[in-house]
């Protein structure tokens, strides 16, 4: 479940006080993992999966309570929420009511700024070398250029002109120290959430896109690392071919890495980048693993993924270089889609686990790999993901052959079927094992998070103020005791 589903008075979810409520109910119920999608800035689309930066966190996730409770905010700061629904994000209502909130906060801070604030502001800038001042900067950019495309700004600005940048920061010194204020805020209250679930015995497990979005901060500064024509754009993007579910495969539109050069830069990005993901999880799930070992290749001028090619990537040196940089990395390999021996070897060198989803494992026979009994222990079971049906939603879709051999798998008659595939998945020998909150709560595909490849009315669920009850706290912690799973703080 993703912070931005979690209840609150604001209209999104938040890392603030519901959060940590979250955290005592996963420790109640003995549960040792929560995982969240990627917690970056959201732009077009509201996709965590595309974000203004890899480095950055979303400032739609601050928590307005936390900031009145630490003196960032006063009461008189919070409007009244314009009637936002509790069941939903509402992005078009809730980024601007947000957005006010914490504009109120830095400018209450530039006036009134206590000594220790000040410091610990100036701490984290210094910490953040790396990306924050060019994220800063481009998002000030951003808002002066009515949110275009930074391939669409003046030359000067797209092409990062010394001079042109010197003179914005500048002119617009206020916007850019409030871009940098607000992922003060959002780290100072993230680091304080994880360190709550780690003292209660939680564990994060984050998510890594292998991929960054064409306008972000990441291209826009380092264009060096992607391949991009001369204004910018890119010359060959990323997706899957076509399959059995898409005839035109899915063309995401991501520039790709010039492996050369981050090979000849000793994959110094990558360790930045993995460093700052750890240093706010606990466990990586590493998305499109299949990616790090050879990757679909689409020109950049088609319009779908039919035109395009496998070429390998150097996903050995990669996990090398950072593994020496870092040590052991705790990655869970999210190795879904078409998957080639190489991309399996490449997993199992490094030891990462690869991914089961119950929900697919129904149809076919005894030998379907996501059929429990097929599991190794290196593995982790997902009842399914922000992507799939809910599992309610799978069975009320499912044909008759696959709900049949579901119920005959798990000698149940399906009335409660998303617990029947809770208890197999918890059962399993799979290392980890994992359900989404709408499969815990029984709902169907009216809560689903994602339908992948469409745009517009995805990953806005929430869960409802009064979901976490007394007799599921019950029931989550009997199948953790039962089969060996309970987390103990």
């Amino acid at each position: 479940m993703h912070p931005s589903s979690l209840p609150s008075p604001y209209g999104i979810g938040d890392i603030g006080p519901q959060a940590q409520q979250w955290i005592e109910f996963l420790a109640e119920t003995g549960t040792g993992l929560w995982q969240i999608l990627p917690l970056g800035p959201t732009g077009y689309g509201d996709s965590p999966y595309q974000c203004f930066s890899a480095f950055a966190g979303n400032p739609y996730l601050i928590s307005p309570e936390a900031l009145l409770k630490n003196g960032l905010l006063h009461s008189d700061d919070i409007i009244e929420a314009p009637n936002l629904p509790a069941e939903q994000v509402d992005f078009g209502r809730v980024i601007p009511f947000k957005l006010g909130i914490l504009e109120r906060s830095f400018i209450r801070f530039k006036n009134n700024p206590s000594s220790q604030i000040q410091q610990e502001f100036e701490a984290f800038q210094a910490a953040q070398t790396h990306w924050l001042p060019d994220y800063a900067l481009f998002m000030a950019i951003k808002e002066t250029q009515k949110s275009h495309s930074w391939v669409e700004w003046p030359a000067p600005l797209r092409d990062r002109n010394k001079q042109a940048l010197q003179d914005f920061r500048g002119a617009y010194a206020f916007a850019i120290e409030r871009h940098t204020y607000f992922q003060f805020l959002f780290f100072q209250q993230w680091n304080e959430l994880r360190a709550y679930a780690n003292q209660n015995g939680v564990q994060i497990l984050g998510d890594m896109p292998i991929f960054v979005a064409h306008d972000s901060a990441d291209v826009w500064a380092k264009r060096e690392l992607f391949y991009l024509d001369e204004i910018g754009q890119p010359t060959v993007v990323a997706g899957v071919p076509p399959d059995y579910f898409s005839p035109t495969g899915q063309r995401w539109g991501n520039p790709i890495y010039r492996w050369d050069v981050h090979q000849t830069q000793n994959f110094s990005w990558w360790i930045d980048r993995f460093t700052a993901i750890f240093s706010m999880v606990d466990i990586i799930r590493l998305d499109h693993f299949r990616g790090f070992a050879g990757y679909w290749e689409i020109p950049g001028d088609e319009e779908t993924a039919i035109n395009g090619r496998w070429v390998p990537a150097p996903g050995e040196a990669l996990f090398q270089s950072v593994e020496a940089a870092l040590g052991e990395l705790p990655i869970v390999a999210e190795d879904l889609g078409e998957i080639t021996p190489d991309v399996d070897d490449l997993r199992e060198k490094f030891g990462f686990p690869g991914m089961k989803i119950l929900v697919f494992a129904f149809d076919g026979d005894s030998e379907n790999p996501f059929l429990p009994h097929n599991y190794t222990p290196n593995s982790v079971v997902y009842t399914g993901t922000h992507d799939n049906d809910t599992t309610l939603g799978w069975y009320q879709r499912a044909d008759e052959k696959a709900s049949d051999f579901a119920r005959r798998y798990l000698a149940r008659d399906g009335r409660d079927i998303t617990w029947d595939l809770i208890r197999a998945a918890w059962g399993s020998v799979a290392v980890f094992a994992l359900a989404p909150m709408q499969d815990l709560l029984s709902l169907d595909n009216t809560a689903r998070m994602n339908f992948p490849s469409t745009l517009g009315g995805n990953w806005e669920w929430r869960m409802k103020p009064d979901a976490l009850t007394k007799s599921l706290a019950v029931r989550l912690r009997e199948q953790n005791q039962l089969y060996g799973r309970f987390a103990k703080n």
